[in-house]
């Protein structure tokens, strides 16, 4: 397959190149992935190496014992949900995040400016507090999401820029399936309590805990089942499945996210507030009511989907994502 030119038009990078080959072959597609060597040797390309950083070993920077500050409420990194410091094809990756900000965010029923959205995530996944806005965390992190950004050719969809899809099936998402499958494809790194592995430093995990008082916490993105199949189906077990060549099933994607999110057998942190404020816009496989149709929360969380997207349609709107 032969390599794609992409070609960069960024003000602060201009200076240094004008095109480059920067992808990664695939049975499939070529791959944006952006070229670490390529970051200036001046301030902005400093800041752009501390905020990859931060990405890849949040929790040794900002975690609970972080040298740069503590302001995370758990060791967890940001890689371990946006793989390769946000850059990995179908894993939320984080390329077209610079440019997608100010925009409308469901969850806060309000217009995020990207420092709002990047404080969401470390006060949800993370458990966290707010980074002031003119820290140096925060500015290492945009200028990062600024860099990568330089790499997309402006409005047009890359492959790997939204999560893998998935066919919903007929029946709800079984936990005690989902406990099976966790068991065969899942224990083995994430351990038999979902506790994760710790590295030996101590400081953030090598497998991160998937619950418990110290994973993300109710509300976060992965803790909806559709989000999280769709991320674990291209990206799990991590060291055999492919977003060409999964090793699960939509339906055993499902079945394992349920088992994982299943609140009735797994403790989580508490939290006061469970977001999406307004009925009309909370996503389907949002497991806490109130909703804007007739079905229950345990249908919300863990399906039949099929008939509540029959519902929405049926009244002439869009499904809430």
């Amino acid at each position: 397959m032969k390599n794609t030119t992409f070609c960069i038009i960024s003000s602060f990078l201009v200076s240094m190149y004008a095109c480059k080959e920067s992808t990664i072959k695939n049975a499939k597609s070529d791959f944006i992935i952006p070229d670490t060597n390529l970051i200036s040797n001046d301030a902005f390309g400093e800041m752009v190496k501390y905020g990859r950083e931060l990405m890849v070993n949040t929790a040794r920077y900002i975690g609970p014992n972080g040298i740069n500050g503590k302001y995370l409420g758990n060791k967890m990194n940001c890689t371990n949900c946006h793989q390769d410091a946000g850059t990995k094809p179908y894993s939320f990756n984080l390329m077209r995040t610079h440019e997608r900000y100010p925009q409308y965010r469901a969850r806060e029923n309000k217009v995020l400016t990207v420092y709002e959205r990047i404080n969401n995530c470390v006060m949800r996944p993370h458990s966290g507090i707010p980074l002031p806005h003119e820290s140096k965390e925060m500015v290492a992190l945009v200028s990062y999401l600024k860099w990568i950004n330089s790499f997309v050719i402006k409005k047009d969809s890359f492959p790997g820029e939204n999560n893998l899809t998935i066919q919903y099936p007929a029946r709800a998402a079984s936990s005690a399936n989902g406990k099976k499958l966790y068991t065969m494809h899942c224990q083995r790194c994430h351990e038999e309590n979902g506790e994760g592995k710790m590295k030996s430093n101590a400081v953030t995990y090598e497998f991160p805990p998937l619950w418990g008082t110290f994973s993300y916490q109710p509300g976060s993105s992965m803790h909806r089942n559709i989000v999280q199949a769709r991320w674990i189906k291209a990206n799990m077990p991590f060291d055999l499945s492919t977003f060409d060549k999964p090793v699960l099933t939509d339906e055993e994607a499902l079945d394992i996210a349920a088992f994982v999110n299943d609140d009735q057998i797994h403790q989580r942190p508490s939290v006061s507030n469970f977001d999406y404020p307004n009925p009309n816009t909370k996503p389907i496989d949002y497991g806490i009511g109130p909703y804007a149709d007739t079905f229950s929360e345990n249908q919300h969380k863990i399906g039949p989907y099929q008939p509540i997207i029959d519902y929405w349609q049926s009244k002439g709107l869009n499904t809430p994502k």
